[in-house]
């Protein structure tokens, strides 16, 4: 069960990557918002809120257990359950859900990594919250700031595409 969560919170082994490991464990991320793309935006948002719910604890138990407390580089699976609410429920003006339409997805990835990487309050500030809620909640908030810059963006382009 140990190896187990060691695997789940490091992305499958993709945490150990020896550079940008946040980065790489976000593409998971995408793979879980394009398969999203496809659900109702009730659906994608439960989902998402499950895997978060046991993204805490998993992440809190290997932080403890492997990188002696901390939001360690290695864990990963916060951005991997996170990611994919920077493009809940968003879609271009043709219906296609952004998560789904590639262009939509990697400008939300780049959003979502910026937000996350700079860790500007209010993102520094859900990640000083205890244990594994404090390293899951920096992700959701920087996948909401996110989602708030991508809904911005495609309500301008539909606008402009008139």
């Amino acid at each position: 069960m140990e190896t187990l969560n060691l695997w789940l919170a490091t992305g499958l082994g993709v945490g150990f990557m020896p550079f940008a490991p946040g980065t790489f464990g976000s593409l998971w991320g995408v793979a879980l918002a394009w398969w999203l793309g496809g659900k109702t935006p009730r659906r994608q948002g439960a989902v998402i809120a499950v895997l978060a719910l046991v993204a805490v604890p998993v992440c809190h138990w290997a932080s403890v257990q492997y990188f002696a407390g901390g939001d360690a580089g290695s864990i990963v699976l916060d951005e991997i359950v996170a990611f994919p609410l920077a493009l809940l429920g968003l879609s271009n003006r043709r219906g296609i859900a952004a998560a789904c339409h590639w262009p939509w997805l990697i400008v939300g990835f780049a959003i979502f990594r910026a937000f996350d990487a700079l860790k500007l309050p209010p993102v520094s500030w859900a990640e000083a919250l205890p244990g594994g809620l404090g390293i899951v909640a920096d992700d959701l908030v920087a996948a909401a700031l996110a989602w708030a810059c991508m809904a911005a963006l495609l309500s301008a382009w539909r606008y402009c595409r008139r």
